[in-house]
């Protein structure tokens, strides 16, 4: 079965965690349980959705236009969000997601490399490359289990 065919569906986020390239500590900027969901389309769309749950708090008035700076700024750190095409190469069993929308807009336009391994229901999905995080060098590591009806 082709890759491209065994991604598409829903996926539940398990782990997420930066491994610095220096060697330090590793760590977990979305917490040690962080929640999240990917998605493949059959017509070659994506959408990741990452959540750090730990200390998020509801803005103080109930509407999202008037939040405050501290309270935008509070629930954007805890949160990654974006969304596009996505492309693989079958011989290479490589995978690109390209940012059509992004809540980071550094992210904007940009296609990214992932290393991506695929055994039964669990998806690995890694940085191709090292990017900046939290003022490190690291490469991503994001475990993804398919989601199943509940």
């Amino acid at each position: 079965m082709k890759l491209r065919d065994q991604l598409i569906g829903a996926w539940k986020l398990h782990s997420y965690v930066e491994i610095p390239v220096d060697g330090s500590e590793s760590f977990y900027p979305m917490g040690e349980q962080p929640m999240g969901i990917i998605m493949y389309t059959p017509d070659g769309y994506m959408s990741a959705q990452l959540m750090k749950p730990e200390g998020r708090k509801n803005f103080a008035i109930n509407d999202f236009y008037k939040g405050t700076l501290e309270e935008y700024k509070a629930a954007g750190s805890t949160y990654v969000a974006y969304t596009g095409p996505f492309k693989v190469n079958e011989e290479k069993r490589t995978l690109t997601h390209s940012m059509f929308i992004s809540l980071f807009p550094n992210w904007m336009g940009q296609t990214q490399p992932r290393v991506v391994s695929l055994e039964g229901d669990v998806l690995t999905l890694g940085t191709e490359t090292p990017i900046s995080s939290q003022g490190k060098t690291v490469n991503s590591k994001l475990i993804w289990h398919r989601a199943k009806p509940e």
